[in-house]
């Protein structure tokens, strides 16, 4: 590389750093999942923290402690995105069922990591779809493996096909709750991408939203956890607000701001 480069390589990196420190908008760290030789994250997550105020970044899924501490030095708030199912032997030893789906074993293992140390630490946390699971099992609860085969008095359809835009089933949200106050309605029909739910509730927390079948919708941290808590905010959802959010549907854009604004502490 010649001086010339190099001198204007090291002025935007300045700049770069100069502009993160000098910030009033919180970094908000987005889990990634690997997808081929990529690590990545749907731009609705991306597109939702920005509509909220805050500023998105990608955290590359690594089982790396010390890179993990270091990303938990920059970011003011997390979402754990969704994605596959998790192995139910390692995480709340139960033996796989038939209907298990597809396993990831490298980012089960980034994303209980991650979270974990983000609570301990005191970042606030925002858990969709498969991240509400994941807060669910990460601080000691179980899961159903498959909603149809294991609930056998489910009667909802909780995996859509329809737009991912497109509201499908009824949830019904406790007065008492943070979902409640940052959407302002007891019922709200939402979209479903999932086959697993929240089956035993973690230590600690609560579950504040259920579907019309009695299946966990949503969730927050409630009291002690087993786990060492930095006293932020927990949440969970099972639906897909980002979503809506980016497709410029404002029913649910204020969960994005109070992640936002809790990260702005």
């Amino acid at each position: 590389m010649s001086m010339k480069k190099t001198s204007l390589f090291f002025v935007v990196l300045l700049f770069v750093s100069s502009f993160l420190l000098k910030a009033e908008n919180p970094i908000i760290g987005i889990s990634g999942y690997v997808d081929g030789s990529t690590n990545v994250a749907n731009n609705t997550y991306l597109n939702a923290v920005r509509l909220a105020g805050g500023v998105p970044i990608i955290i590359p899924v690594t089982s790396d402690d010390d890179q993990i501490a270091a990303i938990l030095g920059v970011i003011d708030g997390l979402v754990m995105t969704g994605g596959e199912d998790f192995d139910p032997l390692k995480w709340y030893n139960e033996e796989p069922i038939r209907s298990l789906g597809s396993v990831a074993p490298e980012r089960d293992e980034f994303d209980v990591k991650l979270v974990r140390a983000a609570v301990a630490k005191g970042i606030p946390v925002l858990g969709v779809c498969r991240g509400m699971q994941l807060i669910n099992i990460a601080f000691g609860g179980s899961l159903y493996q498959d909603i149809p085969s294991q609930v056998k008095e489910s009667f909802v359809k909780h995996r859509q096909q329809a737009p991912g835009n497109y509201g499908t089933h009824t949830i019904f949200v406790d007065e008492n709750s943070l979902l409640f106050q940052q959407i302002g309605v007891q019922n709200v029909v939402v979209n479903s991408f999932h086959h697993q739910a929240v089956k035993g509730v973690a230590q600690g927390f609560k579950v504040t939203a259920k579907s019309a079948d009695n299946i966990a919708e949503a969730m927050e941290k409630s009291g002690k956890i087993n786990f060492p808590d930095g006293g932020a905010v927990i949440m969970g959802v099972q639906f897909h607000p980002e979503i809506f959010t980016s497709a410029g549907d404002k029913t649910f854009l204020g969960i994005f701001k109070y992640l936002v604004k809790e990260a702005s502490k």
